[in-house]
């Protein structure tokens, strides 16, 4: 999201009118499109499953035949690095009767053994024994799904749609910034899933304003100028602008989410903004927990925000990334997975400590998941109604009308 359209726009929802479903603009959601689980349904084909979501990084899957799941609700995908040493995505479903392929979360297999009847498949996905069937048996019609799978700068995409969206446009309008901190050769460095019980819009609604960081947030506020107001946010652009060059960070910003989205693309956006002056990362301390990335030179104590798609997220310090990917699990359900990324060559107990690497976002979704569900608590209520959203909620409000767009209410 551009930064400067996120001070600016933060104003009159008036002028906007009436939303697609005939509710004001500028306010929440009824209470049905988080209770009603006929919507849900909707939601899982027409956002869910049609949505490009981060899954993992291709430095989780280095050696042939090194796999990991990637699952979402009913569907699960087996990520694999093949025999070619390409990396293949399929559906986990066995092309006998159906019964999942593999049932742990990871691991190394010469070949996708069927538990329930044994039948037998390459690593390109093909079929290559199934035991006791008719001589007119034709195995080259049972070979495995594919699930359509994207990788962009080492990241891998999952989308469980037969038609998705392109990401050929934010393939190219980010490969300069993803490039300036070289997630190509990143790695995993910590994994953590956390269970929230709250719809899966209240979870990600959450995470599209910043009105609540200051009273719920105190560690994020003591860093992070997303909290104050739009002079002194402004003004606090200064001192980071000056020595983003030397650092080796170009000043850019792209904007291609929700009401820009680019039809037939899916969405996007790239900034960058300040830190408070004592802070170089998004550290206990200020100082760094990681070595720097790609080839930066130093701290101009900033931090880029990355989208890509309406439910993965990125926040980029100079000594690390997180990614935060929020899906739903159930009707009322949803989950926040949270990925801290370093170099690829930075050794755990020697350049970075699980412990302060993780500190500052580990705390923040904790105190997250307390406000969500308690906000779903509320929504729960018969008394719940819309509410007008704040100066600093105006990308909920963009984010709302891009739903009810998708969801064709």
């Amino acid at each position: 999201m551009k930064v400067q359209e996120k001070r600016a726009n933060m104003g009159n929802y008036a002028q906007a009118g009436l939303r697609r479903d005939g509710t004001k603009a500028g306010w929440s959601l009824g209470r049905d499109y988080y209770k009603d689980p006929t919507i849900f349904e909707r939601e899982k084909e027409k956002i869910i499953y049609d949505s490009w979501i981060f899954a993992g990084h291709v430095s989780q899957i280095p050696n042939k035949g090194d796999y990991f799941l990637y699952r979402l609700l009913d569907e699960s995908a087996i990520i694999v690095r093949t025999s070619d040493s390409s990396i293949q995505a399929y559906y986990n479903v066995c092309r006998h009767r159906g019964s999942q392929i593999c049932k742990e979360d990871k691991g190394t297999l010469q070949r996708f053994t069927c538990p329930y009847h044994a039948w037998t498949y390459k690593l390109d996905g093909s079929l290559m024994s199934a035991r006791g069937m008719p001589e007119d048996f034709d195995r080259g019609e049972s070979s495995l799904h594919v699930c359509a799978m994207e990788i962009i700068g080492g990241m891998i995409f999952v989308n469980f749609s037969d038609t998705p969206d392109s990401l050929d446009k934010a393939r190219e309008d980010l490969a300069e910034p993803l490039a300036m901190y070289d997630f190509e050769h990143m790695k995993v460095a910590v994994h953590k899933n956390y269970q929230i019980n709250a719809n899966w819009k209240v979870t990600l609604e959450n995470y599209q304003e910043c009105y609540h960081c200051s009273p719920s947030h105190p560690e994020y506020a003591l860093m992070h100028t997303l909290t104050v107001d739009e002079d002194r946010f402004d003004k606090l652009q200064g001192p980071m602008m000056s020595r983003m060059e030397v650092c080796g960070i170009k000043h850019m910003e792209i904007d291609k989410q929700f009401n820009k989205k680019v039809k037939g693309q899916e969405q996007y956006a790239y900034s960058r903004y300040a830190l408070f002056e004592k802070y170089k990362t998004g550290s206990k301390s200020g100082e760094p927990v990681a070595p720097l990335l790609g080839d930066l030179k130093g701290f101009d104590n900033g931090a880029s925000d990355i989208n890509i798609g309406p439910l993965t997220y990125y926040l980029i310090y100079n000594d690390h990334a997180v990614v935060y990917v929020f899906t739903p699990t159930a009707h009322e359900t949803s989950q926040c997975d949270l990925y801290w990324l370093v170099r690829g060559d930075a050794e755990e107990g020697t350049d970075y400590s699980i412990k302060d690497l993780t500190w500052l976002w580990h705390t923040t979704i904790l105190a997250d998941e307390r406000i969500i569900i308690d906000n779903q608590k509320g929504i729960n209520s018969r008394k719940y109604k819309p509410g007008p959203l704040a100066k600093m909620e105006y990308l909920i409000d963009k984010y709302v009308s891009w739903y009810l767009d998708e969801m064709e209410i």
